[in-house]
Formats: structure tokens, sequence, C-alpha cells
């Protein structure tokens, strides 16, 4: 299988364990998220994929390749966005582009006509003749999208890469990476904004502590019990059906509605009967938190990293 395949893959630090045990694949045209707390070793692991850092132990293969004995032909294949790339700030848009375009050995037309291509993709449109030093964070990260697309690479690495762009922007961000899933890229994308994978992403890699979950630990979080969100057209008539059912003095109400913790989707489902067929008028019924977050909580009120070490070197200041 091509797109991305890690196997016990680990990295260290001297006496630092960034990436203890990592094991996942991913498939192409399939959108991953890469989801941990600060200093799970997500850095780590996205460096180690893009060539960049070379795994103590473990395999790694991107779009069919070892990063460590083929890194030329995993960067033919892989487009890298990290968390901040920086720009040349007196290059234009469009030059900077068509440089990066070279870089990779196109012609200087076919340079020139990727480059136009890819700020139309990214919107860039009004700045293509400026310097890329006026370019605000938002706008940098949508150059170094374009950057990363630049070669029309088979697997995309995507760090933080909502980071600094308006609500628009993310919109456009998410349309762009499903379409590109849609083509048949691998796509692995890092975020801490949860609420954007979960409209992003087909799967999700958890890290914690440097290790992987496995998936039979994922499906047990996502069994476990979780707040549910309610909201009705009638909050007294809903509170009196809530106390009718037993939920009285744990149903939490606040301004964007009323919050109930149920065990399954099995309870939900007999709930939200129960409240219908008393009359109540619901607006809204879902849960609380994605499923993505719901997960990630869950797993991370059992993580427990050895020693104490969760600092990822990968990322300076321990972030990840």
């Amino acid at each position: 299988m091509a797109g991305i395949t890690v196997q016990q893959a680990a990295r260290s630090f001297g006496e630092v364990h960034a990436v203890r045990r990592a094991s996942f694949e991913v498939a192409p045209g399939t959108v991953a998220g890469l989801i941990g707390p600060n200093g799970a070793g997500k850095t780590t692991l996205l460096l180690m994929l893009a060539t960049l850092l070379a795994p103590d132990t473990g395999t790694i293969r991107v779009a069919g390749y070892d990063p460590v004995t083929e890194p030329h032909q995993v960067r033919r294949r892989m487009g890298w966005m990290p968390d901040v790339l920086g720009s040349w700030p007196t290059l234009s848009v469009r030059t900077a582009l068509a440089t990066s375009g070279r870089m990779y050995g196109m012609g200087v037309d076919e340079a020139s006509r990727r480059a136009q291509q890819l700020i139309d993709l990214v919107d860039l449109a009004p700045l293509a003749e400026q310097p890329t030093r006026v370019l605000s964070r938002g706008q940098k990260q949508r150059l170094s999208l374009a950057r990363a697309l630049v070669h029309d690479p088979e697997v995309l690495l995507l760090d933080e890469p909502a980071s600094g762009l308006d609500p628009g922007a993310r919109t456009q961000l998410r349309e762009l990476v499903r379409r590109l899933a849609g083509e048949g890229k691998t796509i692995l994308v890092s975020s801490h904004v949860l609420a954007e994978l979960e409209e992003m992403a087909d799967t999700a890699v958890y890290l914690a502590a440097g290790t992987t979950a496995a998936p039979e630990e994922v499906a047990r979080a996502g069994r476990t019990a979780r707040s549910w969100r309610i909201r009705s057209l009638d909050a007294e008539r809903l509170a009196a059906a809530l106390a009718a059912a037993g939920f009285g003095e744990v149903a939490v109400a606040d301004r964007a509605g009323t919050v109930v913790p149920l065990a399954s989707e099995e309870d939900a489902a007999q709930l939200v009967a129960h409240l219908v067929g008393s009359g109540v008028p619901i607006s809204s019924f879902a849960p609380a938190v994605g499923d993505l977050e719901h997960v990630f909580h869950d797993l991370n009120r059992e993580a427990r990293a050895p020693d104490g070490d969760e600092h990822d070197p990968g990322r300076e200041g321990g972030g990840a």
C-alpha cells in the first residue's frame, strides 16, 4: 500500500523519549488527523515523515519509500507544510512560488504556470506581486500551503495549517483538503482545533506521550459516556420532561441549551424519544463535543508519560 505506513517508530533526544512507539497507516485518498496534547511527539513524528529526522528504531514508508534511505524519492512525492515556514521576504508571492517550482526541476515556463495555478488556488491573486514580507500570518499560511503543493505531491503533511486563517479562509482550506483527498492524495493534518478536524478528517491518529493509541483503545474510548446538548423551544417543558426521566439532578442548563450526561447512544435515542413523546419541542439534540474531541479527552484521562518526560524536542519550546 502507498500512502503513509509507520511501524513501531521511536525517536529520543538524549534521555527524552519524544516518540516511543508509533504505528499507524493512512491510505491514499484519506485525510487523517494527528491528535495529541502538547509534548505528545506530534512534531517529532512529522519531522521523521518529512525526512528531516531519522527514527532510532522502527520503519516508516511515505508513498512507498523509506525517508531515511530514500529521502529524495520521498521529497519528490511529499509536500511538507510546517507550522511556521520562513519566506523570502524580498521576493513577490509569484516569484517565491515559481522559485519553489524551479527547485523541483521545473522549467521556467512550467514553474510560472504552476505559480499562477497555485495563486488562484489559495486565493492570493490580489497579493501576487507583493513581497512576501507584507503578508499577514494567515496569508503566509496560504503561501506555505501553495509551496507544499507546487510539485503536485502524492502525500501532504500539514502542521497546524489553519493557524492564523480567518473563518472564510478556514472554510476554503477545509474544502481544498477534501478536494485533494478526493483526487487520491494521502493527507496527514496535525491540529489542535479538533472541531475543524472533525469536518475535515476521515480518521485520526491519537498520540500521547510518544505512543499511538491502538485501534481497540480508540474504539473503546468512542463508546464511553459523554455529554449531550439539548436545545428546546420550551425550556420549562424540557426541564420537566428531563426530571420525569430521572435526569433532573444531572442536567445542566446554560445559554447554549441543556447538557445531560448519557452512557451510550442507545440511552440518547431513548431520551430523545421520551422528550418528543412528552411534547417537548426539540430544535437540537447532539453530542456536546465531536467524536474526535470525545475520544481525545477519554484517551488522555488514561495516558501517563513514564518518568514525566512529555517534552517534544521536535518543536522549540515543547509545544506539539
